[in-house]
């Protein structure tokens, strides 16, 4: 029996030699390591060869802390965001996994374009490399898509808007760009089907593809061997070689030592936040996507019409096509980027383009009243962050809306919520009172004002609200002191209950008689209760509610621009009013040639869908009267 292979190590050795030995005759892991160890580097080794290495890492960080919050993580639309804030605010080192997490990812994109860079520069790609640098750049690509399926799962303001904006975009494509919207969406509109979709790509689908290109790569990587520096002859290497053990090692190991202490200084000294819960209602949320998006972004401004085909899939594809065929249109043994300067300056002009519309973009955001908005949306987004952590409660009905206080729901807030929206205060204020750039925010203004005060404004606004067109509010001392009770509790977990309103049947409601103008425009109408009536009603939303929040959720906002003000496609206002109902309904369902030219695809909807958008559209103020002929694009040929 001692003569066996597996016993063949005396037994004055440990147990650890004996185990290792052990292995290695079942495994060849000490042959494995040596050929790993001792693989010669043409020309010595060297800083600029990190790079690599310096990936392999952070994606392993990737898996592990993407793993570790999966644990937690539940994707649906009525408990992501709140599983995320759970990860945050309540488990133990959360904060700080989740932080290293996202900027994980920002330092992928860095080193991966690193890598890339100096690939290109040293001319590592020739002499027998092409499948290496294909395997490469479509790693490239799978990292991207990680950036951007993992970019909705918190379902935070941010994340919602900014995938909205990305779909909407994957549509302008010509023939398939409506399928592969829906199909990304699982429908019409961003939900749960959504968040599973982007989940299942995002932590099965293309890690389980990267792992494979991976090994590819490696694979390749070990077949062609180290290129060397850029006087090293790209096939047959001539220069003096130098093992990969020790220095090289030495080098990795301090890469990768830097960026854990870069990725855990930021982690730890400022963590990643997360924003409100999503709310496709909110009329005036600018999106902003990742920072590695934003030269896309700002491409996306230039192209309107007919030419947003060219812009979003002519030379972006073109421009793909040329990344990828790198090593078959530089086809010159020729590694010194001095003496290549075709490919030298086509690259200079690409990294110099995208650098120059990432800082376009920050400057244009940092002006006028996007920058007020913006500086808003940040504002709200840490004092989430900063806010104790509210559960979702479980009712007789299942999960309720997310963020419900816990405890007893006060009827005479949720009354108050039911006025608020019914008197338009949410046209100005926003849909949560904490404000827009039409209006200030109400959060904390029940603890500047007594309720006495408070009334009195309401009832007599002061001049600078008469200036910010704030009207007067006639109501009975009843919904005053609900409205009141409602204002003292925004911004905190208490005013997150169901508006609710009460009817007086067969009679017109106070609140129709005491309705603004604008209130009854948009159609914002809540009646009273009858006094027999014991139990609140949940506020029903007026087709004009129902209609905005359609034109939120298919994304509308995108070309037309937030309340239909206008952006990339005209201001709507002017052009539905020279368009009776059923012309405006054909259009929708069945655009014309002109419509389609500027990208407006066809309207899916029902007819009771049809219905609310029509009314949302007619509720749209007129613009400036130059803006008027251009109904001429839509009407009826």
């Amino acid at each position: 029996m001692d003569n066996e292979p597996g016993n063949s190590v005396p037994m004055s050795k440990g147990f650890t030699d004996r185990l290792l030995h052990w292995l290695d005759e079942r495994t060849g892991v000490k042959e494995i390591m040596h050929k790993v160890l001792h693989e010669p580097i043409p020309g010595g080794a060297r800083f600029a060869y990190v790079f690599g290495s310096g990936l392999l890492f952070i994606f392993l960080l990737q898996v592990i802390t993407g793993v570790s919050l999966a644990l937690y993580y539940t994707p649906t639309a009525e408990t992501a965001h709140t599983s995320v804030a759970y990860i945050t605010k309540q488990v133990a080192g959360g904060a700080f996994l989740r932080s290293l997490h996202s900027y994980g990812s920002s330092a992928m994109i860095i080193v991966l374009a690193l890598h890339f860079l100096q690939t290109f520069l040293y001319g590592s790609f020739k002499g027998r490399r092409e499948l290496l640098w294909l395997s490469g750049a479509l790693l490239s690509f799978l990292v991207l898509g990680m950036g951007f399926t993992g970019y909705l799962l918190p379902w935070d303001q941010k994340a919602y808007f900014a995938t909205a904006v990305g779909t909407n975009v994957v549509g302008e494509m010509p023939l398939i760009g409506n399928l592969l919207t829906r199909l990304m969406r699982g429908g019409d509109a961003i939900g749960t089907l959504t968040l599973s979709r982007f989940y299942v790509a995002h932590v099965f689908l293309i890690p389980g593809a990267i792992f494979s290109f991976i090994a590819a790569h490696i694979f390749l990587f070990r077949k062609a061997g180290p290129a060397g520096p850029v006087r090293e002859h790209p096939i047959t290497p001539k220069l003096a070689t130098e093992p990969f053990y020790p220095r090289q090692v030495l080098f990795d190991m301090g890469f990768v030592l830097l960026i854990m202490a870069v990725l855990g200084g930021l982690a730890y000294l400022h963590p990643a936040t997360l924003g409100p819960i999503a709310d496709p209602a909110d009329t005036h949320f600018l999106p902003r996507p990742e920072w590695y998006y934003l030269p896309m972004f700002e491409w996306l401004k230039l192209w309107e019409g007919p030419k947003v085909v060219l812009g979003i899939v002519v030379i972006p594809g073109l421009l793909a096509m040329a990344f990828f065929l790198m090593p078959f249109l530089d086809r010159r043994l020729e590694r010194r980027p001095w003496r290549r300067p075709i490919p030298a300056l086509a690259v200079a002009v690409v990294v110099f383009g995208m650098v120059f519309l990432g800082v376009k973009s920050q400057i244009d955001d940092r002006q006028g009243l996007t920058a007020e908005q913006l500086a808003r949306q940040a504002k709200e987004e840490k004092a989430y962050s900063a806010a104790p952590f509210q559960p979702y409660v479980e009712s007789k009905d299942g999960l309720v809306p997310v963020s419900l206080p816990v405890g007893r729901i006060s009827p005479l807030v949720a009354e108050g919520k039911g006025i608020f929206a019914s008197r338009a205060c949410l046209a100005c204020h926003g849909a949560s009172g904490t404000g827009t750039p039409a209006a200030p925010s109400l959060v904390g203004v029940a603890q500047k004002y007594s309720g006495g005060q408070l009334e009195a404004l309401l009832r007599n606004p002061n001049v600078r609200m008469r200036a910010g067109r704030m009207p007067a509010v006639d109501a009975s001392p009843t919904d005053m002191t609900a409205l009141i009770a409602y204002l003292g509790v925004i911004g905190t977990s208490a005013a997150n209950v169901p508006a609710v309103y009460r009817t007086q049947p067969g009679s017109p409601s106070a609140a129709a008689r005491n309705a603004s103008p604008f209130t009854k425009k948009a159609g914002f109408i809540v009646g009273e209760v009858h006094p027999d009536i014991q139990k609140s009603q949940p506020m029903q939303p007026s087709p004009a509610v129902a209609g905005h929040r359609f034109f939120q959720l298919h994304g509308c906002f995108a070309c037309h621009g937030m309340a239909g003000a206008g952006g990339s496609a005209p201001a709507l206002g002017p052009l539905v009013a020279k368009l009776s109902d059923s012309e405006l309904t054909d259009l929708l369902q069945s655009p014309n040639a002109k419509m389609k030219a500027g990208g407006m695809p066809s309207v899916a909807a029902t007819r009771e869908e049809i219905e609310s958008l029509l009314a949302y559209l007619r509720s749209l103020p007129m613009q400036h009267s130059e803006v008027v002929p251009a109904a001429e694009n839509v009407a009826p040929k």
